[in-house]
């Protein structure tokens, strides 16, 4: 295994230089009167993009990156001992790495109104994070991750359909290409089920539940925000590993993953928190869910995982259903 020391005081050193972009609720819209970005329209004329509209787009690709290395490292560890124990101490380490950000970047309290759903998705989120590393431990990690990742995405979308109407074709497409990914994805060589596919299923519900529950929330400090979801997270996995009593499941390499694993997850909330807030909701949710394409490819180079043929298209179509599903 690799030393996790140094990979963790590699990890916190440009964390600390992102507290005050990061910690402060985002300012009233300003025009941009700096840098521009040349964009090509269909007319064939060069027009000009604000740099400031790509600041939500970078930051959702940097919550895919934390996101999905996160579910990796949870999967393996989660392999060797209890989930919910493994997920308890991935959100102390995320906690105290948020508190102690939020705190020194002297970001204001949100609302109560708005600590209360921010708590809710917590408990969500955090309850399916622990099935989620479950799912991963159980099954391939490159089939799992993109199911849990189509649902969490399609929930969302069908909540939004139900409030604002019947959706575009192209949603009605990412739909179908949903459905046929995740069939192909669930369905083995010998008619029997794969394992994590069912727990993947129940994770995405929950993660859908965690995207609504901060939309709910509106704006507030980013590093208060995933501080109060780990909170949250903490209180129903802690009261899981009680009721449950295995407590001596995880050894001292496990919580240093642990850790590890919640500061990298913490992260990439803080990124998709200011990425909704700095732009569309929806274009975070598009971006931000690819996630599952890190954990996959990390499954690929670092266990040698190896799909057929037809679960490879399979999980492509579930992760292009991703941004059809969860778009304009």
């Amino acid at each position: 295994m690799l030393g996790c020391g140094s990979t963790a005081s590699q990890f916190l050193v440009p964390v600390w230089g992102l507290v005050a972009v990061w910690g402060r609720a985002p300012r009233p819209s300003q025009p941009d009167t700096g840098r521009v970005h040349v964009n090509l329209m269909h007319s064939g004329k060069a027009a000009l993009t604000p740099v400031s509209q790509l600041v939500p787009a970078g930051f959702s690709l940097a919550a895919v990156l934390a996101w999905g290395t996160s579910d990796f490292l949870g999967g393996y560890a989660a392999r060797r001992t209890n989930a919910f124990l493994l997920t308890t101490v991935v959100n102390v380490g995320g906690l105290l790495l948020m508190v102690t950000l939020a705190a020194t970047s002297h970001a204001s309290l949100p609302s109560g109104r708005s600590l209360a759903w921010v708590v809710a998705g917590g408990v969500s989120g955090g309850a399916s994070l622990a099935i989620f590393y479950r799912a991963l431990a159980l099954g391939r990690m490159g089939l799992t991750a993109p199911v849990a990742a189509v649902l969490g995405a399609a929930i969302p979308t069908i909540f939004s359909m139900a409030t604002e109407g019947l959706p575009s074709a192209v949603h009605m497409v990412g739909f179908l290409l949903a459905g046929t990914g995740i069939w192909l994805i669930s369905r083995t060589e010998d008619g029997s089920s794969p394992e994590g596919v069912g727990l993947a299923v129940v994770a995405g519900i929950g993660f859908a539940g965690f995207y609504l529950c901060i939309r709910q929330a509106g704006h507030g400090s980013a590093l208060w925000i995933a501080s109060f979801t780990r909170i949250g997270g903490l209180v129903i996995t802690s009261a899981i590993v009680v009721l449950q009593r295995k407590f001596r499941e995880l050894t001292t390499a496990g919580v240093r993953w642990g850790v590890l694993t919640g500061c990298l997850d913490s992260v990439g909330t803080v990124l998709f928190v200011r990425a909704s807030q700095t732009g569309r909701l929806d274009a975070a949710v598009v971006l931000s869910s690819l996630y599952p394409a890190v954990t996959v490819l990390l499954a690929r180079l670092i266990l040698k995982e190896h799909f057929t043929r037809w679960k490879a298209v399979g999980m492509f179509a579930a992760l292009l259903a991703v941004p059809m599903i969860a778009g304009q």
